[in-house]
């Protein structure tokens, strides 16, 4: 078999097959799972269970053990949830540098959202880096009566990423139709920002994403997440955030480690969807990696924010790692 290593933007992960194989082997012959159960976590039929086991054993990815660099990743995957009860988690293997993480879990988060993305969905997205990535590994499709909806307000001022804009080029994707959330992440105050919720217009994309089939979104450290270098403008907020004992945020939320919401003005100015209305979704995808990601990573989880995790190997390790 040949021998595949994250490099440039096109060799960044193995092939998607030897993806698909190495975790049907694993959850079959390792996690002792059944073929219906496997086709089931993987949202494909029993008849293509049968028959990827059937060319692990005939390509010589099944011997004694797992032959795949992806093998440990699905050991990480099976653990993280197994620990947080989740639906699902994707471990990518961990590149070099930050580019490249993006781009590996962008291409771990695209694969996901293909196979999981259905007619009539209400998909609710977020912004950030990484799910630029996510959407140029998202296979482009037609689907009937979806909606594609801004989870948060967006950064007025922003040189790296048109927050904005990312819903569109989702919606756009899919062939959806796109609802904005046409309003800044932070405003002035708690009152301005209820003012904002009650504006008609915003109040329908509002109530759209508390209502989300499926919600894509990141994490941010509190080092240089795009809220923190270009949302917060008074640097004495991130200072006190961290004293609060912030360790990054969820949709302009920021968390404390154990996943609670930090008692800071910041949080109580917030237009996005709230933490408890994430929580009381059904199906959340995490995309949170890369280097200062840990922390925020497993408060996220800690608070039940997210049902599915796509997050790279070292990443998984120091979450399962900790206490």
């Amino acid at each position: 078999m040949p021998e595949n290593r994250i490099g440039a933007e096109h060799d960044s992960a193995l092939d998607v097959d030897e993806q698909l194989l190495t975790r049907v082997a694993w959850y079959y012959y390792v996690g002792h799972l059944t073929q219906q159960q496997i086709a089931d976590r993987l949202n494909t039929h029993r008849g293509r269970i049968n028959r990827l086991l059937a060319a692990g054993r005939e390509t010589g990815v099944v011997r004694i053990r797992i032959d795949s660099p992806l093998a440990d990743c699905v050991a990480l995957e099976a653990g993280l949830v197994a620990r947080y009860g989740l639906r699902q988690a994707v471990v990518v293997p961990a590149p070099d540098n930050a580019d490249k993480h993006r781009v590996a879990l962008g291409l771990g988060a695209g694969r996901y959202l293909t196979a999981a993305l259905r007619d009539g969905q209400t998909v609710g997205i977020g912004w950030g880096q990484t799910l630029e990535h996510t959407l140029r590994a998202l296979e482009a499709r037609t689907y009937r009566a979806m909606s594609v909806v801004s989870l948060q307000g967006g950064l007025s001022r922003c040189p790296i990423l048109n927050t904005f804009e990312i819903v569109f080029d989702f919606a756009n994707r899919l062939s959806a139709d796109c609802y904005y959330f046409a309003a800044p992440i932070y405003a002035e105050n708690e009152a301005a920002r209820d003012l904002l919720l009650a504006q008609s217009a915003i109040r329908e994309t509002y109530d759209r994403a508390r209502r989300a089939d499926i919600a894509v979104l990141t994490a941010g450290n509190m080092v240089d997440s795009l809220v923190v270098n270009h949302g917060l403008h008074d640097p004495q907020d991130v200072t006190d955030l961290r004293a609060a004992g912030a360790v990054g945020d969820l949709l302009g939320h920021f968390i404390d480690a154990h996943g609670a919401r930090v008692a800071h003005p910041v949080n109580d100015r917030t237009t996005a969807v709230g933490l408890e209305d994430l929580r009381a979704l059904d199906h959340v995808v995490l995309i949170s990696g890369g280097r200062g990601k840990f922390e925020v990573t497993r408060a996220a989880l800690r608070g039940g924010y997210a049902n599915v995790l796509i997050t790279d190997e070292h990443n998984a390790r120091q979450i399962l790692d900790a206490p």
